[in-house]
C-alpha cells in the first residue's frame, strides 16, 4: 500500500465535493433510479452512490480494489447501515459466478481499470443474460481540439488522481458485445476542461453470450 493510495483516499471525497455539487450528484441519482434486483457496483470508492439506491434494490454488492478506500466504503455502509456485501476486487478479476447480477454499476471507474476490455469482458460475465450496466465515465473527446489538449495533459491526470482522460470507453462498452441503449454526453463542471467529457448512459448485455464468459 503506497502512501499515495492512502492520501487519495483521505482526500477524495473532499476533492469531489464541489464536483458532486455542480450536478454530478444528479446525474448518479438520476441514473441509479434504474438500479433494482441484484446488484453489482464496481469501484464503489468511499460510497458515494450509497444512500441512492431504491426500495427496488434486492441486494448490493460493493466491489473495491484499494485498501485505503476500502476501509472508508465499509465505514459508511456502518454507519448509514446499508446492507450491503463488500469485497476487495479489481473489475479485471470479479470473484462471482457467471450470471449473477441484474445490474452491474459503474460510476468514474472504467478510466482508472488497468485492462478495460478485460474489465468489460468481467461485467458481461458476471450479468445475467439481458442485464443493465449502468455508468458514468469521464472519456476523450469527441472535439479534435480538446482531445488533443486531453492527450497533452494526460499524464497530469494520471499522476493526480490515477486515471486515464483519453480513453474511448463508449466505443469499448459497444466492442465488447454490450447494446448500448441510452446514452448522454455531458460536461462534468469544478475541473479542468481535459477531465470534463462525461457519458452517462445504460447498455443491455447480450441474451446469447458465449464469448462473455471468457475470464
Amino acid at each position: 500500500m503506497s502512501l499515495r493510495t492512502k492520501l487519495f483516499a483521505m482526500t477524495y471525497d473532499r476533492q469531489l465535493a464541489k464536483v458532486e455539487r455542480a450536478g454530478l450528484r444528479a446525474l448518479r441519482q438520476d441514473l441509479l433510479t434504474e438500479a433494482r434486483g441484484d446488484v453489482l457496483e464496481i469501484g464503489a470508492g468511499t460510497g458515494a452512490n450509497l444512500d441512492l439506491y431504491g426500495s427496488e434494490v434486492a441486494t448490493l454488492t460493493l466491489t473495491e480494489p484499494e485498501a485505503p478506500m476500502l476501509r472508508r466504503l465499509e465505514r459508511r455502509i456502518a454507519d448509514q447501515q446499508i446492507s450491503a456485501m463488500v469485497l476487495r476486487a479489481p473489475a479485471e478479476d470479479l470473484p462471482f459466478e457467471d450470471d449473477s447480477f441484474d445490474v452491474v454499476v459503474s460510476t468514474l471507474v472504467l478510466c482508472g481499470v488497468s485492462d478495460q476490455p478485460r474489465s468489460l469482458r468481467q461485467l458481461q460475465r458476471v450479468l445475467r443474460p439481458g442485464g443493465q450496466l449502468l455508468f458514468i465515465e469521464h472519456v476523450r473527446a469527441e472535439d479534435a481540439r480538446l482531445a488533443r489538449h486531453q492527450q497533452r495533459m494526460n499524464w497530469c491526470n494520471r499522476l493526480v488522481v490515477g486515471c486515464e482522460c483519453t480513453r474511448p470507453t463508449l466505443s469499448t462498452i459497444r466492442d465488447t458485445g454490450f447494446d448500448v441503449t441510452h446514452v448522454e454526453h455531458q460536461t462534468m463542471r469544478k475541473v479542468p476542461s481535459f477531465a470534463s467529457p462525461l457519458i452517462v448512459g445504460r447498455a443491455t448485455a447480450p441474451l446469447l453470450t458465449p464469448a462473455a464468459h471468457e475470464r
